[in-house]
């Protein structure tokens, strides 16, 4: 099971339009999962919901987030992170991170689209949240590039004793 080296992680992270899948603790203690935009900064996932975003309350509950950022086409890259969000700043501080938001927002609807959509939504407080790589499980998979191995690209404990490659 190839893994992502530290410089393809890096590049797959700032791959425009690959959303995030964030998981948070609800209260009942099950799992609720959101799409969202994401910016890999500094060796952090940066993200921003909402003032009123359901799933924002709940990490002000409970910090526990995992973090699924993958791909639908080959080479299949996926980065699985689970750690603790963290307040970079509370709503209504927009002012101060504007413009790691409209680099978030141009990832997406690139920088025209950016402009416009922050434009559009600059009355919306939002908080801007982090997950530090440095302190969280981070897990990488990939399937195999040109000249390696093509079989047995999962886990050793995906296959029966029997199985032969």
């Amino acid at each position: 099971m190839p893994k992502l080296s530290t410089q393809e992680q890096a590049e797959f992270l700032a791959t425009p339009g690959i959303l995030m899948r964030i998981a948070v603790v609800d209260a009942s203690g099950g799992p609720t999962v959101t799409p969202i935009w994401f910016l890999h900064q500094d060796g952090d996932i940066l993200f921003t919901p909402r003032l009123k975003s359901a799933w924002y309350k709940r990490i002000q509950s409970d910090a526990r987030v995992a973090l699924c950022i993958d791909e639908d086409r080959l080479p299949y890259r996926k980065v699985l992170v689970g750690g603790e969000a963290t307040l970079v700043h509370a709503p209504g501080e927009d002012d101060a991170w504007r413009s790691q938001y409209l680099a978030m927002a141009a990832k997406y609807v690139g920088d025209d689209g950016a402009r416009q959509y922050v434009e559009n939504t600059i009355n919306e407080p939002r908080a801007l949240l982090k997950v530090s790589l440095e302190s969280a499980k981070v897990s990488t998979w990939r399937m195999p590039v040109e000249g390696e191995p093509q079989m047995g690209i999962w886990a050793s404990r995906y296959y029966q004793p029997e199985t032969r490659f």
